[in-house]
């Protein structure tokens, strides 16, 4: 049984709390105008909450004016020794969203001037419990593809169906079942999928593979009729639901040989395979309809190539720190014995480099940045000749660049 459920009804509240429930109803009546029906449902329970514990431990308070710091004190801890639907405890993540909820109405009936409202918001924000925050967690390249080939060998096409179209465009469940039979279009020579108006307020089209675009049709053609509404539901014509749709990965899931599966991770599957193969981060943000870099970032923390191939490249250079026998670079010596290997020095254009001749180099035609390079003084004529040819042609990247060495050499020789 859900939490929900366990909750009294709003009638049975009324009963003991009346003006309370009025006040909550009405609110609830005002954010269904500009919120989501869903946003509205996790409101609904979060004021009903709240009026279940102040029938229970709060007698003082009669109207929602009467709500003070001390009662949202107390009913956090009465929510925090509360069960979840299949936990022992409310989860954090849940008890931040409640409370979340409950602050935002006070907020609220407080910025519309409502006259039950209380003279101060009871709620701030460091009442909401501090969340983790874990990577997203994607299937790893074997694992996708044991799923992708599982699902492809299913007896029931819509598994089949269901894997291939999440795991291939890095759809949200509550989008992939909404999809309107109308979906997939054809702009130019390619095919695509309009995904309508959903959790961010914005929609877009994705590329659909013709792989999918092939296996979308024969699923409509043997399991949909030509009016159903929806692109993909089941084969009843019924609208598929989110628990289906686990039910559905996870059985090819477990023909595969792979723990569960939660939806969501085909999603960040998607993501962590685009950005290790050379995706940007905004086509990767565009495809899945993230509103910020700030969300796709996620992804660059546990798949940045770039990273990976910096610190590889740096720690051939450094490994010959520890190698016995080698000869140490000019930046891990003192200036005497800096002087001393001079002679090691391969003289360039406008400076000299200070490599160890073991090491390979990977910079090539962009030594001024590399972190072997050094100059002085009697090439500052030529680096200012670089410098002025740069800003002749616009180079404001290396313009830069010459002049912090110009300036470097100036504040050395002063």
């Amino acid at each position: 049984m859900s939490e929900s459920t366990r909750l009294p009804s709003w009638d049975q509240l009324a009963d003991v709390i009346p003006d309370v429930v009025t006040t909550m109803r009405r609110y609830l009546d005002q954010i269904s105008c500009i919120l989501r029906p869903g946003s509205v449902r996790g409101a609904d329970q979060a004021l009903r909450s709240l009026a279940a514990f102040l029938t229970q431990h709060a007698p003082d308070v009669s109207s929602v004016a009467d709500i003070g710091r001390r009662h949202m004190e107390d009913f956090r801890q009465w929510l925090a020794d509360r069960s979840g639907y299949r936990t022992a405890r409310l989860t954090p993540a849940t008890l931040a969203h409640r409370l979340g909820t409950l602050r935002m109405f006070f907020v609220r009936i407080s910025e519309w001037d409502w006259p039950d409202a209380p003279t101060r918001v009871p709620i701030i924000p460091a009442d909401l419990p501090r969340q983790d925050h874990p990577l997203p967690k994607a299937l790893d390249d074997a694992a996708a593809a044991r799923l992708l080939r599982a699902a492809q060998t299913q007896p029931r096409m819509l598994a089949r169906v269901v894997v291939e179209v999440l795991l291939r465009t890095g759809l949200r469940v509550g989008e992939f079942t909404a999809l309107p039979a109308d979906a997939v279009v054809l702009i130019g020579a390619a095919h695509w999928l309009h995904v309508p108006v959903g959790k961010l307020h914005e929609d877009r089209y994705l590329p659909l593979h013709p792989h999918l675009v092939t296996l979308i049709a024969d699923y409509r053609a043997t399991h949909v009729a030509p009016d159903n509404p929806l692109l993909l539901p089941r084969e009843n014509g019924r609208p598929l639901d989110r628990h289906t749709v686990t039910r559905l990965i996870n059985k090819a899931g477990t023909a595969a040989g792979l723990p569960h599966i939660h939806p969501h991770q085909l999603r960040h599957t998607l993501a962590t395979q685009a950005i290790n193969r050379g995706m940007s981060l905004e086509a990767i943000a565009a495809l899945l309809g993230h509103r910020s870099l700030d969300m796709t970032l996620r992804y660059a923390k546990i798949a940045n190539r770039t990273v990976a191939d910096e610190y590889f490249a740096v720690t051939e250079k450094v490994e010959s720190l520890y190698q016995q026998g080698k000869p140490l670079p000019a930046d891990a010596i003192g200036p005497k014995m800096a002087r001393l290997r001079r002679e090691h020095h391969r003289l360039l254009g406008n400076g000299y480099c200070t490599r160890p001749p073991e090491l390979d180099c990977a910079f090539e035609a962009i030594c001024e940045t590399c972190t072997f390079f050094q100059t002085s003084i009697e090439f500052r004529p030529t680096l200012q000749r670089q410098r002025d040819h740069a800003a002749k042609h616009h180079q404001t990247h290396r313009v830069d660049l010459f002049d912090r060495l110009l300036t470097r050499i100036d504040r050395h020789a002063s």
